[in-house]
């Protein structure tokens, strides 16, 4: 397989037709090294149009949706940045080479372990891996410019909410399948918060917040 044009493909054809056309994150997505973020047996599929399993029942999103949510977060790089969920530690690498420090929180230890290995290897000083439950986020480092979750959520829990900085950023999916949103939460007060749903999509939820069962009668 030819990685660069692959990569080149992936861009091209996957990420820009879902509006991702802010040139920086274009362009980190040739240096960011995805592959590098795989587990060797998927190697061949990291610029695929799928999410990609990581062991333990846990999976990469998608590179189009990693590269939205990046995008919509607008990251300055004196943002300091919570993620939740690890998983590879690609989308921490992501957010990390736009902002000044990134805590990324895990709930399994054997894939925070795996993050800390990939950063490392690929040369990502300012990300922190935390074990933890990312549902109630990591208040001790806060509070956070941007905050950003690689999986999806039943609904927003108000302790992430409550952990941005004002003017700080939430990038979430949330809501229960089949029917899922992406949305922009922007904290523009003390108690003030605006939505913007970004588009739809269906993703695994966060560890530990499975939606509980609708019951219908």
């Amino acid at each position: 397989m030819n990685i660069e044009q692959a990569r080149f493909n992936m861009i091209e054809q996957q990420i820009r037709p879902w509006e991702v056309l802010d040139p920086q994150v274009l362009d980190l997505l040739f240096v960011v090294k995805r592959e590098d973020f795989t587990p060797p047996a998927c190697r061949n599929l990291a610029f695929a149009d799928m999410e990609i399993p990581l062991g333990e029942g846990q999976a990469m999103l998608t590179p189009k949706i990693e590269a939205r949510l990046l995008q919509e977060l607008g990251l300055k790089k004196t943002d300091k940045v919570l993620e939740i969920g690890a998983g590879s530690g690609y989308m921490a690498a992501l957010l990390a080479a736009r902002a000044e420090r990134v805590v990324s929180i895990e709930s399994r230890p054997a894939l925070a372990e795996q993050a800390r290995r990939n950063l490392a290897a690929a040369g990502v000083n300012n990300v922190t891996v935390e074990i933890g439950d990312g549902a109630n986020g990591w208040p001790a480092r806060g509070p956070y410019d941007a905050i950003v979750v690689s999986a999806s959520l039943p609904e927003l829990p108000a302790a992430l909410l409550q952990q941005l900085a004002p003017g700080g950023r939430l990038a979430a999916i949330v809501g229960r399948a089949p029917v899922m949103e992406a949305v922009l939460v922007t904290r523009t007060g003390e108690d003030v918060y605006n939505t913007v749903n970004l588009f739809e999509t269906v993703v695994a939820p966060l560890d530990g917040v499975a939606a509980k069962p609708v019951f219908a009668f």
